[in-house]
C-alpha cells in the first residue's frame, strides 16, 4: 500500500552470543571431567547459516547504489546483521519481560544496542559486546498499547508502531488531533505515545510487481513475492490485496498461470497463488538487471538491518528495516504485524519480494512516496504467511526430488523438530534427545537441525 510521505566483528559477536548464560539465574554444574556439559555448537556462525557470507553480486551492487556501501562494506554489514540478530535473540530470552527492543547502528551495522527496563541487565548485555540502554517501557507494554489503538484506529491515524530507539509508541496522523483523540478514546497512557503528522495516508499498491509481474483476471498487475510449494503444487506468495480466492492470474508473459487459493486482507495482507503445470517454482528473486538472487531461508532480520525489494514497476531497491509489528490502517481497513522500511515502491510493486542477504523477509503491502523522491513502505512478513497456508518456501537448499517429500510438521527421527515447519521465537522442540528453544523465527530446512544452527536455536 503505497502512499506519499513527503565493533564487533562477526567472530566476536558469535562468542558474545555464547556468553549469554550470564543472564540466566544460577549456573550449570560442571561436568565431572571439568568440561562444559553443554558445549557451544561449533557448526556455523549466524552469518554462514543465513548466507550473509555468500551474498549475490546483484544484491551488493544495489546496496552500493542505495546505501552508499562498497562491496566489502556491504558484505561486512550483512555478516554483522546476521550475528547481531542471533545475539539480540539470545539476550531477549535471558531478559524476558524487561526486554525493550534491539537495533543495529552504523554503516557496517557493527553496533548492537539492547534496551531493558531493568538496570541489573546492563552488565550482562555489555558482556556480549552489545550496548545496553535502560529505558522506562518494556516492548511488551508498548506493543500491548499499540494493539489497543489498533482496535479503534481509523484512516486519519493510519500508521502505528513501536520506535524501539525512542522507547515510544508512534502514531502517524493525517488530520490534526486524530492521534490525541485515538489515545484518549482507548485509555492508552499518553506518556507512551508520540503523535507525528503526515501529509498522506497509505493506500494499497494495486497496480504493482514482485520479482516478476503477474496479472489478475479482472485487470491490474501485481508482483510475485516468493516461490513456494504445497506438496507437489507449485506457486507463489504475494499480497492479499492483489486478489481474492478464485481470482485467476497470468504471468509476466501474459500466459495463463494459475489462481489465488487463499487471501487475507485486511487484518493481514497475505495470499498465495497455485500455478498450473506450465509453471515451476524456483528459489530466486529477480535482482538488478534481471539477474537471479538466491533465496536460502526466511530468518527475519532485526531493526536497522538492510533490506532490498524487487517489484515489477520499479525493479530492485534497497533500504533499512525501521520497525517490526507495525499496524497500518488503509481505507479498506487495518492490517497488523507488518514491517516498516525505508525502501521505496510504487503501484504495481505490490506483493513483491523483500530480501535481506539471502533471507526472505516478506511481501510488499503498501506505503507512501515513490522511487524518485523516496518513501516509506510496509511488508507482510513471510513466515506467518507460510505458516497460515501450510506452504514451503523454495530455497537453493531445497531438494526437488521426485515427489512432495516430508511435509510441514512431520517429526525428525528422535525428536519433534521438523523440516518445513515454521518456528517462532520461543518455540521449544526436541532433537537427538535434547531440548532447544527457537531464538529467531524461520522455516526449518534440512541441514538446519538445532545443533547445527546456534544462531537459530538455544539448547536448554
Amino acid at each position: 500500500m503505497l502512499r506519499r510521505h513527503a565493533r564487533v566483528a562477526c567472530t566476536a559477536l558469535v562468542a558474545a552470543g555464547l556468553a549469554l548464560a550470564g543472564l540466566q539465574v544460577g549456573t550449570a554444574a560442571a561436568a565431572p571431567d571439568g568440561r562444559d556439559p553443554h558445549p557451544a555448537p561449533t557448526a556455523r556462525t549466524a552469518a554462514q547459516t543465513l548466507g550473509a557470507d555468500s551474498a549475490q553480486p546483484e544484491l551488493l551492487d544495489a546496496m552500493r547504489r542505495d546505501l552508499g556501501l562498497t562491496r566489502s562494506q556491504a558484505v561486512t554489514r550483512l555478516a554483522n546483521e546476521a550475528e547481531a540478530g542471533a545475539t539480540a535473540a539470545r539476550l531477549r530470552q535471558g531478559i524476558g519481560a524487561a526486554f525493550a527492543g534491539a537495533w543495529v547502528d552504523g554503516a557496517d551495522a557493527a553496533t548492537l544496542t539492547v534496551a531493558t527496563t531493568r538496570a541489573a541487565d546492563a552488565a550482562a548485555i555489555r558482556a556480549t559486546g552489545a550496548r545496553a540502554r535502560v529505558v522506562t517501557h518494556s516492548l511488551t507494554a508498548l506493543e500491548g498499547a499499540r494493539q489497543r489503538l489498533d482496535r479503534a484506529a481509523g484512516a486519519d491515524a493510519p500508521v502505528r508502531y513501536v520506535d524501539v530507539r525512542a522507547n515510544v509508541l508512534v502514531v502517524e496522523e493525517t488530520r490534526a488531533g486524530a492521534g490525541a483523540r485515538l489515545v484518549r478514546s482507548t485509555g492508552v497512557p499518553r506518556e507512551l505515545v508520540r503523535v507525528v503528522r503526515t501529509d498522506q495516508a497509505p493506500r494499497p499498491l494495486y497496480d504493482i510487481r514482485g520479482g516478476d509481474a503477474y496479472y489478475m483476471g479482472g485487470g491490474g498487475r501485481c508482483s510475485v513475492g516468493f516461490a513456494v510449494t504445497r506438496g507437489t503444487t507449485q506457486g507463489f506468495a504475494t499480497a492479499g490485496h492483489c486478489g481474492r480466492a478464485g481470482t485467476t492470474t497470468s504471468g509476466f508473459n501474459q500466459v495463463a498461470q494459475g489462481s489465488f487459493q487463499a487471501s487475507t486482507f485486511p487484518g493481514n495482507d497475505m495470499a498465495w497463488v497455485a500455478a498450473n503445470t506450465n509453471w515451476t517454482s524456483t528459489p530466486y528473486v529477480k535482482g538488478s538487471g534481471g539477474a537471479n538472487v538466491q533465496v536460502t531461508g526466511s530468518v527475519l532480520q532485526p531493526v536497522g538491518s538492510s533490506v532490498c525489494r524487487s517489484g515489477s514497476t520499479t525493479g530492485w531497491h534497497c533500504g533499512t528495516v525501521q520497525q517490526h509489528n507495525t499496524s497500518v490502517t488503509y481505507p479498506e481497513g487495518t492490517i497488523s504485524g507488518v514491517t516498516r522500511t525505508t525502501v521505496c515502491a510504487e503501484p504495481g510493486d505490490s506483493g513483491g519480494s523483500y530480501i535481506s542477504g539471502s533471507q526472505a523477509q516478506g511481501v510488499t503491502s503498501g506505503g507512501s512516496g515513490n522511487c524518485s523522491s523516496g518513501g516509506t513502505t510496509f511488508f507482510q512478513p513471510l513466515n506467518p504467511l507460510l505458516q497460515n497456508y501450510g506452504l514451503t518456501l523454495k530455497t537453493t537448499g531445497t531438494d526437488p526430488g521426485p515427489g512432495p517429500g516430508p511435509g510441514p510438521g512431520e517429526p525428525e527421527p528422535g525428536g519433534t523438530w521438523a523440516a518445513g515447519k515454521v518456528y517462532a521465537a520461543g518455540d521449544v522442540v526436541t532433537h537427538g534427545g535434547a531440548s532447544y528453544r527457537c531464538l529467531q523465527g524461520h522455516q526449518a530446512q534440512a541441514g538446519w537441525q538445532p545443533p547445527n544452527v546456534p544462531a537459530l536455536w538455544q539448547r536448554l
